[in-house]
């Protein structure tokens, strides 16, 4: 064996070892972020005063899209290390998804700020405006506007390739499945006029509520508080879309870092930006504090209790 099959036999085993423990990384960023949003959506379903109201449905609808997206991104991640090439028709599906709950965190943010508006300047109107029957028709809406800006893309694949392309295998990115030049040109003006919208309604309703309410203090500065948080959450959206570029530009500073650089700009676009829903009202919400809280303390106590009665269990053969 000469120095060279050494040198790439060598090369092999650490760029395996690599992706095993980046896998790993995110598979367990994954399950643990899961698994707090999942105690979220749990206390919800527990407890009427949560399922009864339109804040904390539409809060709810973000945590689960927020499950939704960052499954399907991880799976995506794992397939790209793991398969390299996925078959196209399964890689669409996926794809679909994925783009779709991503397109919805920015429209259901725009939904909670108006909301807090509503509650605010307009509460004689608000239980008028802000029903349970409302709010699940501004989820369904959400819905159909993100899924405009990826199935046009869709119907143009199916009229464009020929057959023979939804059963062969690529690598399972947008840009590599969806190639038209004209789907690239929707996809970043659709970008652009989703964030210009929203962020207009962000700034309205903030400013709105900052100059409004002026004998409520307490509730107008934490539903400004609130809507910066979400300003907060969109600009995380952001980084979806200004990734390529940033990616483009750190590859060019350091060319030999290419997968170090994909793969951290995957956790800070993809993963951090989940841990901002549970803080927002996980944390900073009184009523869901209250009850994760009685929640998981009675997890803790019945898992002592259960480690107690194994302990006394194993103990009585040995005393008779």
């Amino acid at each position: 064996m000469n120095v060279s099959s050494l040198n790439s036999t060598s090369l092999g085993s650490r760029s395996f070892a690599e992706a095993v423990y980046k896998n790993v990384i995110v598979t367990v960023l994954c399950i643990s972020i899961n698994y707090i949003n999942g105690t979220l959506i749990h206390t919800f379903r527990k407890h009427q005063i949560f399922y009864s109201n339109p804040r904390y449905i539409l809060f709810i609808h973000l945590v689960m899209n927020d499950m939704l997206q960052l499954t399907l991104s991880t799976l995506l991640h794992i397939i790209s290390y793991t398969l390299n090439t996925f078959s196209v028709s399964s890689c669409l599906l996926l794809l679909i998804l994925a783009v779709m709950a991503t397109f919805n965190t920015p429209l259901n943010l725009a939904g909670m700020a108006v909301e807090c508006y509503v509650a605010i300047c307009l509460p004689l109107h608000h239980c008028r405006i802000c029903t349970v029957r409302n709010t699940f028709i501004l989820m369904s809406l959400i819905w159909f506007v993100s899924s405009l800006s990826i199935m046009p893309d869709f119907f143009l694949l199916l009229a464009t390739e020929p057959l023979s392309f939804f059963t062969s295998k690529v690598l399972c990115a947008r840009d590599f499945v969806f190639r038209s030049s004209y789907s690239l040109k929707k996809r970043d003006a659709s970008h652009i006029v989703c964030l210009v919208l929203v962020w207009l309604t962000l700034l309205y309703t903030y400013f709105r509520i900052l100059f409004a309410a002026k004998g409520a203090k307490g509730d107008s500065k934490k539903a400004r508080n609130t809507i910066l948080l979400h300003g907060f959450q969109l600009l995380l959206c952001m980084l979806t879309y200004i990734r390529p570029m940033f990616k483009d530009a750190l590859v060019f500073l350091l060319p030999r870092r290419h997968a170090d650089i994909r793969f951290a700009l995957y956790v800070f676009v993809q993963i951090i930006p989940r841990f901002v829903s549970p803080i927002v009202y996980g944390l900073r919400d009184q009523n869901f504090r209250r009850y994760m809280r009685r929640y998981l303390l009675c997890r803790v106590i019945m898992r002592k209790n259960h480690l107690e009665n194994n302990a006394v269990s194993d103990m009585k053969p040995a005393v008779s």
